[in-house]
């Protein structure tokens, strides 16, 4: 028998991989589940984007290899998707770096900056991707506290307080997943301010900026963020493109050059037809965010009844593709609550506590479910 590699040890199956595998088992046995645990957008790209790939596939390149770093059409539209909407001019040869999704910009800066041993600064609660690709590169994550009192923000005096010494690396995100606190540039401002203090790479990740949010910000608008910062952005939200994998990381350039040294080992480069269609996307104008917006709130709104119905207090600040809700009083077992509507409701709902410890007594609704499948949901609870 061939032993695998020891840091298989630290890591555990995605959570999503193995809780989807009983799902669709619960589907194949003929069980009505209703999905509302996972973010990844039902609905279309424009048509535009569609025309964009259909239309590449005539081009005699098309089907040959592509560079590492994309298209220079591809990092120009991103660099004035950037500027349009965030005020944030970057080189679109040093500061600019198109990727197969943004979690592939996750390992792909874990590798090019931690080694054995460096400690790494994780949400609680926080995308569980940052915790497995610390471990799998043999850092340490030293969690800091995200709670509710706070406004789902870092407590910066308690941050003061941890032994900082081996800190390298800070992985944030607002839009906040799961929450979705909105964040605001007063507290970039004070994470950027943290960063160069501590001499550590702060990375942002941004994939929700446009989803129900009137206000979008970057961490690049921070004076001197590109100093010590990273952010990552994708087009899997905000164009509908989850599966299409496309990604960039933008800020400090010679970290960039660090992230592509890695990257450039890994792959071969994306599609061209896929860089062609996601030009178009960058290209959308407001009209867009805000078509998308009148279908994401009127799900919001009957989310939050669902949520109300299971008897759970809705985090009503909240911004992006997620509601997330506080159970109710008594209820001790977030895991157990879900699988209760999971068996009992055939509704999958996902526990806060696989963002972290702060999440326990939490769960998360995603806002991929056509209306009359929420409906349909609240309806399953009046009987």
């Amino acid at each position: 028998m061939i032993t695998t590699a020891k840091r298989l040890d630290v890591i555990e199956e995605y959570y999503f991989s193995s809780k989807l595998r009983e799902v669709r088992q619960l589907a194949s046995e003929g069980k009505p589940i209703i999905n509302m645990g996972i973010g990844s957008p039902d609905l279309k790209p424009s048509q535009e984007v569609i025309d964009a790939v259909v239309e590449a596939m005539k081009d005699e390149n098309a089907h040959q290899y592509q560079s590492y770093q994309g298209l220079p059409e591809l990092r120009q539209g991103m660099d004035d998707f950037y500027l349009n909407n965030y005020g944030v001019a970057l080189n679109t040869v040093t500061e600019i770096l198109p990727l197969m999704g943004s979690k592939e910009g996750i390992m792909h800066i874990s590798l090019a900056f931690l080694n054995e041993g460096d400690h790494v600064l994780i949400p609680n609660p926080g995308y569980p991707t940052y915790t497995s690709v610390t471990n799998l590169v043999g850092a340490v994550p030293v969690y800091y506290d995200l709670r509710e009192s706070n406004n789902w923000e870092p407590d910066f005096e308690a941050l003061e307080k941890l032994d900082l010494s081996k800190v390298k690396l800070m992985w944030i995100g607002y839009p906040h997943m799961p929450t979705g606190a909105r964040g605001s540039l007063q507290l970039f401002e004070k994470l950027v301010a943290f960063a160069k203090k501590h001499n550590i790479l702060l990375v942002n990740d941004n994939p929700y900026s446009f989803v129900l949010n009137d206000n979008p910000m970057s961490l690049l608008q921070v004076d001197g963020a590109k100093e010590v910062a990273l952010e990552l952005n994708s087009l899997s939200k905000t164009f509908n493109m989850a599966g299409w994998r496309v990604g960039m990381v933008l800020g400090n350039a010679a970290c960039i050059d660090a992230v592509l040294k890695v990257k450039s080992n890994m792959d071969s480069g994306m599609f061209y037809g896929i860089q062609k269609g996601a030009i178009a996307a960058l290209k959308s104008d407001k009209s867009w965010f805000e078509s998308m917006n009148v279908i994401y709130r009127k799900r919001r709104i009957l989310t939050e009844q669902l949520a109300e119905k299971l008897g759970c207090k809705v985090y009503k600040e909240g911004v992006g593709l997620f509601v997330w809700a506080k159970l109710p009083e008594g209820i001790t077992s977030a895991e157990k609550f879900i699988d209760t509507i999971l068996y009992e409701k055939s509704i999958f709902i996902t526990p806060g506590t696989i963002f972290g410890s702060n999440g326990e007594g939490y769960i998360r609704f995603a806002l991929c479910v056509k209306e009359e499948k929420v409906q349909e949901a609240i309806d399953r609870f009046r009987n």
